[in-house]
């Protein structure tokens, strides 16, 4: 049918959309679930015509969203974690990640705050949780914190065998479960450990995992009000320095030389926020955390510029 310069914009674009729809029908599977425009003229920003195109516009910023995202294998996860949102926002409802590592939360959050039309909550059970799940949805729709993390106590007579968080980590991986089913592992030393896990996984740990080590144990549900954990103990102090770069910072921070440190982060032993550093030049900034192994963490508070064109920087160690 001819369309005269009279017809109304909705009708020429609903035209154009179907006749589209019709000589690419062949690509369809027929077994999707696609929605069809409605025979009345409704307007297209009832149809399905909107949701498509947010989906592509949002395909197509993937690769700027990710620039930002130095890690590659970050990268990829967040990458995962922007096509669930998509898929979330589009059909109007929530979806959940399994437990992520540090770097992942911090770099899924960031990119997803930057979309208008997504709403994201990461939880980790507890205030300093650092391995969280993500949950993603449209701001309509995902409106409070999900119920999706879980809390586990283990018990046992640990006061005559110590066991460590890599006894605990192992114990309950060899029942056949994965990491990203697990949060965070709080030991409690000799009362033994609290952990943190998918809801769906606790009545099968309760009844398989009788041993830590060598020491029997009793696992069972508890409310995560009921976490013990304390904040981390600090000792906060300042450094002045002529840069703000990870070799100078850090070698302060951690009272070791900055050779050392430059020899560390040549053997990637060095991490900021959880990304391995391969740059002495790279500059840090208030909020990140700094990690080396063996020497523990530090975190970068104030940073302020002296008379002198120096930086005074907070140092914030974890003991």
């Amino acid at each position: 049918m001819a369309v005269t310069s009279f017809a109304p914009p909705w009708l020429v674009l609903r035209q154009a959309f179907r006749s589209v729809a019709a000589s690419s029908s062949s690509y369809l599977h027929p077994t999707h679930n696609h929605t069809v425009l409605p025979s009345s003229p409704l307007p297209l920003r009832h149809s399905a015509l909107r949701r498509c195109h947010v989906a592509e516009a949002m395909k197509g910023d993937v690769e700027l969203l990710l620039k930002g995202v130095g890690d590659q294998a970050v990268a990829k996860e967040v990458k995962h974690i922007l096509e669930m949102a998509r898929r979330a926002t589009s059909r109007r409802e929530v979806l959940h990640t399994d437990f992520l590592t540090p770097p992942v939360v911090k770099e899924s959050v960031s990119v997803l705050g930057k979309l208008a039309d997504v709403a994201v909550v990461a939880q980790g059970g507890y205030p300093e949780a650092e391995r969280c799940r993500i949950s993603v949805g449209h701001p309509d729709v995902l409106t409070n914190d999900p119920d999706i993390v879980a809390a586990l106590s283990i018990t046992g007579n640990f006061g005559f065998q110590a066991c460590s968080h890599g006894d605990f980590l192992g114990a309950i991986l060899g029942t056949g479960i994965t990491r990203d089913k697990l949060g965070d592992i709080l030991i409690q030393e000799e009362k033994g450990a609290q952990v943190l896990i998918v809801p769906e996984l606790v009545d099968f740990i309760v009844t398989a995992l009788d041993k830590v080590g060598n020491v029997s144990v009793t696992c069972s549900k508890i409310p995560l009000l009921a976490l013990e954990y304390e904040p981390p103990r600090t000792n906060t102090f300042k450094t002045i320095e002529a840069s703000l770069r990870i070799d100078a910072v850090a070698s302060a921070g951690f009272k070791i030389s900055r050779s050392k440190l430059v020899d560390l982060i040549s053997s990637g032993d060095v991490r900021v926020n959880w990304a391995t550093v391969t740059k002495n030049g790279t500059t840090v900034k208030t909020g990140d955390v700094v990690s080396v192994s063996g020497k523990g963490r530090l975190k970068i508070g104030e940073i302020n510029e002296t008379k002198k064109g120096k930086y005074a920087v907070e140092i914030i160690r974890y003991l």
